[in-house]
């Protein structure tokens, strides 16, 4: 009897978490647990992004010089190029991002099978144009604002003073498309000064749950580290997944995709209220499991490998 109470309870804690980052990560909650298939995430034979992905960027609202670098760094190890290139260091960022050309566009059966970020074009809208409280409908309109390219993607980032609808209720970001261009948008809220129990765990204590000590964010910033968590999250699904016809699991409407499949993992080790055993800084005790260009850590999340059926981590 005593077995089946712990089993049961830890299954009960299980749900929560899962509950919790999957409302963390992207725009859905989890509202009940069905048996899984054996293959969690498959692919619908829709496109995927390949190739040379311009990358645009809206920043709506005030954020610093540094906050702005922490972020286009992290764009800029993804596929860093021989001029950004550091010294060979693991676990990488680049290393993370080969589970997309290696697992996701094998497996779609893409000609080029090989991924490479590009930095084009950013934008400042300071004064917030459209104020300070925003729709969800208004986020096509800013990324068309950051003139996306075809195949490209357009990323919205709001400050940490600008009320997205959803923001923190039911979403820490999103991912869409227009298929009339070609080209996807992601939009991720600096929740610093909101809800960074919801959207920047595991860099502040979580909003319900355990309420064991945050960790140390890597760059110094829980609102900004904790975006570019998130827009990790949202980069893997926007390639893997752009229109909706991709690699997903579940209803086209709420799906699993490529991160979000495995929420709350970081690290070997991971469970509800844990992040993961992850490497920690000598010098500053910031945990992450990535480096990137210019000396940089990141948090990444897992990736989930449809050919193993398991969250593939770094550490």
């Amino acid at each position: 009897m005593a077995s089946f109470l712990v089993s049961k309870t830890t299954t009960v804690l299980l749900l929560v978490l899962v509950s919790l980052a999957q409302f963390s990560m992207g725009s859905r909650v989890l509202s009940s647990l069905v048996e899984q298939p054996s293959e969690l995430l498959t692919y619908h034979n829709g496109a995927v992004l390949q190739g040379d992905i311009a990358i645009s960027i809206m920043w709506y609202g005030a954020f610093t010089p540094t906050q702005k670098s922490i972020i286009s760094d992290f764009l800029l190890s993804l596929t860093p190029s021989s001029q950004t290139r550091p010294q060979p260091l693991t676990p990488s960022v680049p290393q993370w991002w080969e589970t997309i050309d290696k697992v996701y566009l094998a497996k779609a059966g893409k000609k080029t099978k090989t991924t490479n970020i590009v930095l084009a074009e950013q934008v400042s809208d300071e004064e917030c144009s459209l104020g300070k409280s925003l729709k969800t409908s208004q986020v096509p309109e800013l990324a068309a604002r950051a003139g996306p390219k075809k195949g490209g993607i357009a990323l919205v980032f709001t400050a940490q003073d600008v009320a997205v609808e959803g923001f923190c209720m039911s979403r820490c970001g999103l991912h869409g498309s227009d298929r009339n261009t070609g080209s996807a948008y992601i939009w991720v809220g600096n929740s610093a000064a909101q809800c960074p129990g919801r959207c920047a765990w595991p860099f502040h204590q979580p909003m319900y749950g355990p309420q064991t000590p945050p960790l140390v964010a890597p760059n110094g910033d829980v609102g900004v580290d904790g975006m570019v968590t998130n827009l990790a999250t949202l980069v893997a699904g926007t390639v893997t997944n752009p229109f909706g016809d991709g690699f997903f699991q579940g209803a086209r409407e709420a799906p699993l995709e490529a991160a979000t499949a495995c929420p709350g993992v970081y690290g070997k080790g991971a469970y509800p209220g844990y992040a993961g055993d992850l490497l920690v800084d000598a010098t500053t005790g910031a945990s992450y499991n990535a480096n990137g260009v210019r000396g940089r850590k990141y948090l990444v999340p897992a990736l989930f490998d449809p050919s193993t059926s398991t969250c593939s981590t770094l550490v």
